[in-house]
């Protein structure tokens, strides 16, 4: 156990690709191979840099002497400059062109919009899992019927894949918009220290073409389409509120998903995974929690909230630039991709092993079936010669009455009910002959089936496995 605090995302939900990506190692090492990308730009157009310097870069990625940088930070008050010095120690030849005409959001900045497109390029992957593993549990039921609620209270029937479809389209939502933040992000480049690139047009002789293709240059060898049009000192902020916002709209899709099934468990008709030497509660042995769920609905809060911060520091920005959003940034940013990278596993491990209990399903269906009929032996009624209007308060007067025996734990007997009444037309073996659950379910498979078709091709290619959760 450590004696410091650790973000329970890092020490016990998230992945470890995620926990890797936001690590201090990524960080520091994409920060060197931007000061080497830099000065191999400015070398082809044409900056004195030799290419021994340009080797002593490169050579010295991956060996940060953190204790070093740490004493320099203290002393120097700035990390930027800290790793400089840092890194010109290990390669001294270049340690004089390192970090030539940039400012410290050159590297900040650019490595961050480097590890969020690279953090949104995996949740990408794994909202691809999440659906082909809920597409897969709606086609398995696309066709059992199942008690639909409005209100929360018992409505007309719907299936219980049908149900799962539109857990399945709320995530599809999310992918579609986190491919359009993805296709529209773009790199910071090198600004400087307002954004006006005086430095470069000193170091380029006043040759505003280079600089264009210098920027260029770094957009592409970090696998950027462009830089932004303009920008101050930072890249603006309105960039994080994009990122973050589709990561709210997944932990949203995660939320109704973990609440529905939490909602479904009580009535006992789902259930979620639950292992042979699990404890569902200290005092009563027989629970089952839907701690899974509980824990996707907790976390989803948490991120939902979290997404709130980049809006307030977009607002807040004064200027060409200020540093009131770096700590709530550093916070903030990592946090919330380890948030989403957590719901997601989640939601796969519940997906991947959903338990549906059939014979609860099908005997609620049975306690409301004669309800759902009720319309059709309206019609059916008044068709063998009965008059709609007596027919109508036939039953309604005979359904309120049931549902009220219902609730006092008796059964449905409606249709008795209404085959004692002489102005009823239709005998008790008809309309139990109209009384399938299969009759009442509408479009629910044709619905299941058209939707799965229109987005297939996004998972056609993807193969899933029983995601496992360590706590």
């Amino acid at each position: 156990m450590s004696e410091r605090y650790e973000s329970p995302l890092s020490s016990r939900y998230a992945s470890d690709y995620m926990l890797r990506l936001f690590s201090s190692d990524t960080r520091y090492q994409t920060w060197r191979k931007l000061w080497t990308s830099l000065a191999e730009a400015e070398a082809v157009l044409g900056l004195p840099i030799t290419n021994e310097q340009l080797e002593d870069l490169r050579n010295h990625i991956t060996d940060i002497d953190y204790e070093y940088v740490s004493e320099r930070e203290k002393s120097i008050r700035h990390d930027v400059m800290a790793h400089i010095d840092a890194y010109g120690k290990a390669a001294p030849s270049a340690a004089g062109i390192i970090h030539l005409g940039a400012t410290s959001c050159y590297v900040t900045d650019n490595a961050d919009l480097i590890i969020y497109r690279d953090g949104l390029l995996y949740l990408s992957e794994e909202i691809r899992k999440t659906m082909k593993l809920l597409a897969d549990f709606a086609d398995r039921y696309k066709s059992l019927p199942t008690l639909g609620y409005t209100h929360y209270q018992p409505a007309q029937l719907t299936t219980v894949g049908k149900r799962a479809t539109m857990w399945l389209q709320d995530f599809w939502e999310d992918y579609k918009y986190l491919q359009y933040v993805l296709e529209n992000m773009r790199f910071l480049g090198s600004r400087g220290a307002t954004g006006s690139e005086a430095s470069f047009l000193t170091l380029f002789d006043g040759d505003e073409e280079k600089i264009d293709k210098l920027n260029k240059q770094l957009a592409e060898r970090f696998g950027f389409k462009a830089c932004f049009d303009v920008c101050g000192q930072t890249y603006p902020r309105k960039t994080d509120t994009f990122i973050t916002n589709a990561l709210s709209l997944l932990a949203q899709s995660a939320y109704r998903l973990g609440q529905d099934i939490r909602l479904l468990q009580h009535d006992g008709e789902l259930e979620e995974p639950f292992e042979n030497t699990q404890v569902g509660s200290s005092a009563m042995a027989y629970k089952r929690n839907p701690m899974r769920c509980e824990r996707i609905c907790s976390l989803a809060r948490y991120l939902m909230v979290e997404a709130f911060n980049p809006v307030l520091t977009s607002s807040a920005q004064w200027l060409e630039r200020t540093l009131d959003d770096s700590a709530n940034r550093r916070m903030t940013m990592p946090e919330a991709f380890l948030c989403a990278d957590s719901i997601l596993r989640l939601v796969q491990n519940v997906a991947s092993g959903l338990k549906v209990n059939k014979e609860v399903i099908t005997s609620r269906v049975n306690d409301y079936l004669p309800f759902i009929e009720t319309e059709t032996l309206l019609v059916q009624a008044v068709k063998a010669g009965g008059d709609r209007q007596k027919i109508h308060e036939l039953i309604r007067r005979h359904s309120m009455e049931t549902v009220s025996e219902l609730r006092k734990g008796k059964g449905n007997d409606l249709l008795e009910k209404l085959a004692r009444e002489p102005d009823f037309t239709l005998s008790l073996a008809e309309m139990k002959n109209m009384l399938a659950a299969e009759n009442y379910i509408g479009r629910c498979i044709s619905q299941v089936d058209q939707f799965i078709a229109k987005i297939k091709p996004l998972f056609a290619d993807v193969t899933t496995e029983s995601v496992k959760i360590s706590i």
